[in-house]
This record gives C-alpha cells, sequence and structure tokens, in this order.
C-alpha cells in the first residue's frame, strides 16, 4: 500500500527512472537522506508523558498509603519509608525495561508470541508445585526468586494479548468455523483458566478471558459462536461463585454493605473504602492526612489505593486518574486502528488488546474500590503497590508505543 504526503519534496521524473540499485541508502528511520522530514514526532509523547505522571502519581500515594504500615505488627521490622524504596526501584526497573522492549520490533513479538504463551503456561504450572509457589493470604499465585517475586499470571495478561492477535492472523480464513478458528482458543484459554483456578486468581482469570474474547471479536469470529461462549462463560462464573461458599458471601456481603455483619466481616473492607470516598468529598482532605489508611482499610496500598486518593485528593483526584487512564485506552485503540489501515494486523490487534487489557483490569479495580462490583483482588496498572505489576504494564505500553513508531516510519514512506 503507497502512501504520498505533500510535505514530501518532488523530484524529476527522471530520478524517478533511475535502476533500483542506484538509489541512496535510508536512514535510520526509514527514509531516505535528503528527503524532506515531517513534522510528525518520532513517538507518541502525550501518551507517555501520561503513562509517567501515572506512575509517580502512584508513587506518593503508595508512600501515602504505607506509612503508617510499620505500625501493625505484621510490618513492625519495616521502616516507614520501605515501601516507597521498593516501588522506586520497581518503577525504575519497569522503565529500563520498557526501553529496551521498545527496541524489539513487533515483527519479532509475533514471531514469539507462541512460545512466550507456552512458557508462561509452564511458569502458572510451577506456581503450584509445593516448595516453589508462595502462597499469600491462603493464594499461591508467586515464584520467589528470593531478590523478588514474580506474579505469572501478570505475565498471561501480556502474553496472552500477543497470542490471541497471532492467532487470529494465523487462523484468520478460518475464524468462522467453530472446530478450526474457535475451539483451538478456546481450549488454550480454558488450561490458563484451570490453572489460574487452582491458585485460586478469579480476577486475573476475568481480565485474561475479557482481553482474549475482545480480541476474537476484533478479529472477525463468527457472530453466533462468540455470543454463545459469552453466554456459556457468564454462566460458569456464576457456578464457581455459587458453588464457593466464601465467594457466595462475599457476594450477598456486597449487595448490602451497611448490615452490621457485614460491615464487620465480608464487606469490611468495601465499607471502609465507600467511608474514604466520602470522607474525600470535592478536593479530599490533604495529601497525607488519610484517616482510613490507618490500619482501617487492608491493602490500602495495593488493590484500594484509589480509596486513598479519594480521601486525600477527593473527586477532583479520582477524575484525574480516570482521565489519564481514558486517554491510555482511547490511544490504544487509535494506534490499533491506524495499523490495521496500514494492512499490520497483528500490530493492531495486539494494540487494540493492550487498550482492553488496561481498560478492563482498571475498571473493575475502581468499580471494587467504588461498590460498583464485588470485593475482588486486583491492582490498579501502574499506580497500585508490585513489582510484576508495574514491570508488566510498561513491557506492554512499551509495545504499545512500538507500534505507533512503526506506523509513524511507515506513514513517513519508510520501513519499520
Amino acid at each position: 500500500m503507497k502512501f504520498a504526503f505533500p510535505f514530501f519534496s518532488g523530484g524529476s521524473d527522471k530520478a524517478a527512472e533511475k535502476p533500483q540499485a542506484q538509489a541512496r541508502p535510508r536512514s535510520v528511520d526509514g527514509t531516505k537522506p535528503g528527503v524532506q522530514r515531517s513534522k510528525m514526532m518520532e513517538y507518541d509523547q502525550p501518551l507517555v508523558w501520561v503513562v509517567i505522571l501515572l506512575m509517580l502519581l502512584g508513587l506518593v500515594m503508595v508512600y501515602s498509603a504505607s506509612i503508617a504500615l510499620p505500625d501493625s505488627p505484621k510490618y513492625a521490622s519495616y521502616k516507614s519509608y520501605i515501601f516507597l524504596l521498593r516501588q522506586a526501584i520497581f518503577i525504575s526497573v519497569s522503565i529500563v525495561a520498557g526501553l529496551v522492549t521498545f527496541r524489539i520490533r513487533i515483527a519479532t513479538w509475533q514471531r514469539w508470541a507462541p512460545y512466550l504463551f507456552v512458557g508462561t503456561l509452564v511458569l502458572l504450572a510451577l506456581v503450584l508445585v509445593p516448595g516453589l509457589g508462595k502462597g499469600v493470604n491462603g493464594a499461591k499465585r508467586w515464584l520467589s526468586f528470593h531478590v523478588f517475586n514474580l506474579q505469572p499470571s501478570e505475565l498471561m495478561k501480556l502474553f496472552i494479548v500477543l497470542y490471541a492477535a497471532n492467532y487470529t492472523v494465523r487462523k484468520q480464513e478460518v475464524m468462522h468455523k467453530l472446530t478450526k478458528g474457535f475451539l483451538p482458543m478456546t481450549a488454550a484459554v480454558g488450561l490458563v483458566g484451570l490453572l489460574l483456578m487452582l491458585e485460586p486468581d478469579l480476577g486475573a482469570l476475568g481480565v485474561i478471558v475479557c482481553i482474549a474474547m475482545g480480541i476474537l471479536f476484533l478479529g472477525g469470529i463468527n457472530g453466533i459462536w462468540f455470543g454463545g461462549i459469552t453466554a456459556m462463560l457468564s454462566v460458569m462464573f456464576s457456578l464457581v461463585i455459587w458453588l464457593s461458599p466464601w465467594r457466595r458471601e462475599r457476594i450477598f456481603a456486597y449487595l448490602n454493605p451497611w448490615d452490621q455483619d457485614n460491615a464487620l466481616g465480608k464487606a469490611y473492607q468495601l465499607s471502609h473504602s465507600l467511608i474514604a470516598f466520602g470522607r474525600g468529598e470535592i478536593f479530599g482532605v490533604g495529601l497525607g492526612a488519610s484517616v482510613e489508611k490507618l490500619h482501617y482499610l487492608p491493602e490500602a496500598h495495593t488493590d484500594f489505593l484509589l480509596a486513598v486518593i479519594g480521601e486525600e485528593l477527593g473527586f477532583v483526584g479520582v477524575l484525574a486518574v480516570v482521565i489519564m487512564f481514558y486517554w491510555i485506552i482511547k490511544r490504544a485503540f487509535e494506534i490499533g486502528r491506524q495499523a490495521i489501515a496500514m494492512e499490520q494486523v497483528f500490530a493492531g490487534l495486539t494494540a487494540k488488546g493492550i487498550g482492553i487489557w488496561i481498560g478492563v483490569q482498571t475498571f473493575i479495580n475502581m468499580g471494587v474500590n467504588l461498590g460498583l462490583l464485588p470485593t475482588k483482588g486486583l491492582t490498579l496498572p501502574l499506580m497500585s503497590y508490585g513489582g510484576s505489576g508495574v514491570l508488566i504494564n510498561c513491557v506492554g505500553l512499551a509495545i504499545l508505543l512500538r507500534i505507533d513508531y512503526e506506523n509513524r516510519v511507515m506513514m513517513r514512506g519508510g520501513r519499520s
């Protein structure tokens, strides 16, 4: 597909008729020396700044939410700044990983997508091996490497994006068929689901299923099969909740969090999260002045970080966070649409898949904090405390930026 832009300097007809061997070598970004460069930026700078702002705001709020934790017996041996220091290290490592990831061509990711998916399946299985998997609060979701703990389910969120996009491209001609197009992908996601349910990690499973289904839908899967599997998944999730007494109790508590038994039991986190938002009102009580983080709201620096933001920065602070996440998701879909328009289908589906991933996880976390969804342990992307989450978020967004970069190079007439 050829593109013509008025800002490229034109050559004579004779110059156009010169043999290919006499063509000038291309520069690093794919354009020829001597050709006037467009004013288009090399990469999406506003997107980069939004990501950095979210991480820095998250760093400040993690410090604020965790500063009182050493007063509790569980963290008595910790310094007040330990979570700030760790999160700063996580962010620094994640930025370096993002810079390295940005240098990798999208074609390389496409080639390695199936192997990365299978490798992550192995890691999910290793989590369940006694002595290898590390458990916290009754769930085994981490592999301990002494220096850091790796959460394979976070890796799977990224690699299911790549695998589903790669699968859709490879099976494009048979995507409307049940046995050749739909069932193999369903089996792969089902295997992931089985491993995640054994941990258990229903929140991560919900995000991964949404990512896979979203990419298949965007890739042109048969509408009848898509509707059928969506209905089946809804029934399965309902059965999982109904057959699990503690999950069922959590649902009932979510429906009435202010009942005395619920407020002191299964809805304890939700009720204190809502109190935090209520105290924050429009402009908040001020940075560092939260009361709920003082051992009233559990996991304030991870799953319920938004509640601390709501209490200290108020409605204005929460709205700012929502707008920044909206910007990231919007740009992901715009970049994906641009790539597909230039016949880079894998890149386009990957970009949109990253948008689905960030969007779904953000929606679930915010919904839980605001009482719109039942309580579920899922972090706020880029902001909540945790190394695996921030690292994989940065790698995924670096891939998104690389897709945008290759789009811009192609629009200049170069090669990615």
